[in-house]
């Protein structure tokens, strides 16, 4: 299918929290969509004939006319995607479009609206993108609400295809918006959503100024816009100033934040500054911030010798002690202080009927340190007399689904090979093949 897949995409700009969220990212306002097997057939068909327009806009009119609306807005929002694997098509989302909107189904949204308008842009199709923008602010008239959320959708849309042009234009609308607004609702989205896009263009000086305006007209940042800044200047290397923007958070009654701390440990290890993420994590431990499955994978991603190791497991350290062995320097002071936290606890189960560690969401470092962790504590527990032996123990580590190649899993070969370097008895189950599965009793004996 020439790369299509059946892949999530997501217009948003690119925040800091994809793998940790926040309870309320007021400015995700995402267009989600799964690719159907009919789009996949559409795009195909339209690839071939992309240089024929009179074919290509037939293939739109024949597609639009046997689709379901879900189907054909998908589809759309697939050719709307910087992401999109087939880019050239990208010139038909404007015809396909138009034909959408005189559909039956057809209901106006401002979203997609948004979207084409920042693709038309980035194409140097300014007058249609002009065009859509004078048309959607007359179709909303004095509705302030709905024109600070179609220019919200502007900024993410802008930022998403690094249009410097229309990103700045659209921030320049939002702010003479909120300047001649009376509604604390239409100046918070506005500061959000420029906050938020400032810091995705690798702007975030301009961002804390916005946070400093705030204050001055009264309104108190959010832990939105604070996350956005800190996660803004940890990107480009400007540690003093995230570090700065850290300290405003917990003054601002934001801190013990395991997100915001997440990317302080992200920022420093795309920067190769290990020794400064070990000692972030221990001040994570003294402030009695919890460690997440995005802590291991930030902290462990950015370990040069484990990932050298994992990219030929044949012959890994099988033990935590095996591992600090062959490890040094910084990159040893971060593992010891991971090892030891709540993490392993939270990824297992333990009863009489199963023993299961749950690998899901974990990159290939954090699944390799995580069991070697799991193994020491399955064998503390077996050694208890107070033991109760489950009846099976698994261990879950998915078919690939998420992997950059669909269906092959770096964490499965990984724990295969473990597996079979420790003599294990743990095998593929036959009903699953995302896990590891083996009779409680032989785990025991194996382990002690």
């Amino acid at each position: 299918m020439g790369g299509l897949g059946s892949a999530q995409l997501s217009f948003s700009v690119a925040l800091p929290w994809r793998h940790d969220p926040p309870q309320h990212s007021k400015l995700s306002l995402q267009i989600q969509c799964a690719l159907t097997k009919q789009g996949q057939r559409f795009l195909t068909k339209l690839a071939a004939n992309a240089g024929n327009p009179s074919v290509a806009n037939k293939l739109i009119s024949k597609f639009l006319s046997t689709s379901p609306k879900s189907t054909a807005l998908t589809t759309l929002s697939y050719l709307l995607s910087p992401h999109t694997a087939h880019p050239h098509l990208s010139s038909l989302a404007l015809p396909m479009y138009s034909k959408i909107t005189e559909a039956s189904w057809f209901e106006w949204n401002p979203k997609l609206v948004a979207a084409l308008v920042a693709l038309l842009a980035k194409q140097g199709q300014q007058s249609q993108s002009e065009a859509l923008i004078s048309e959607t602010i007359s179709k909303l008239g004095n509705k302030e609400r709905e024109l600070v959320q179609f220019h919200c959708q502007l900024v993410e849309s802008h930022s998403k295809m690094s249009s410097k042009c229309g990103f700045d234009r659209a921030c320049t609308y939002l702010h003479q918006l909120l300047q001649n607004s009376s509604s604390v609702y239409v100046k918070r989205r506005a500061f959000e959503s420029m906050v938020g896009g400032l810091c995705a263009m690798d702007r975030p000086g301009e961002a804390d100024e916005l946070i400093e305006e705030m204050r001055v007209k009264g309104l108190k940042a959010s832990v939105f816009e604070f996350r956005s800044v800190v996660y803004g200047y940890g990107r480009l290397g400007m540690f003093e100033e995230m570090l700065k923007i850290v300290d405003q958070m917990e003054k601002q009654g934001f801190g013990d934040d395991t997100i915001c701390c997440n990317m302080v440990l992200s920022s420093y290890g795309a920067h190769n500054e290990l020794a400064a993420m070990a000692n972030w994590l221990r001040k994570m431990k003294e402030s009695s911030v919890p460690f997440s499955v995005r802590t291991y994978n930030s902290v462990l991603n950015s370990c040069p010798t484990i990932m050298a190791m994992l990219q030929e497991p044949k012959a890994v350290p099988c033990s935590v002690g095996e591992l600090s062995g062959v490890l040094d320097g910084d990159e040893a002071l971060v593992v010891k202080e991971l090892v030891g936290s709540a993490v392993v606890d939270e990824a297992m189960v333990w009863d009489s009927a199963e023993a299961k560690l749950d690998l899901h969401g974990m990159h290939l470092g954090s699944a390799y340190l995580v069991m070697l962790e799991w193994f020491e504590a399955m064998g503390n527990r077996f050694k208890s007399a107070e033991c109760v032996v489950p009846a099976e123990v698994v261990i879950v580590c998915g078919l690939g689904k998420h992997s950059s190649v669909r269906g092959e899993s770096p964490v499965k070969d990984l724990v295969k090979e473990m597996m079979h370097q420790m003599e294990s008895p743990m095998r593929i189950d036959r009903k699953n093949v995302g896990c590891f599965i083996a009779k409680g009793r032989a785990v025991k004996d194996w382990l002690c």
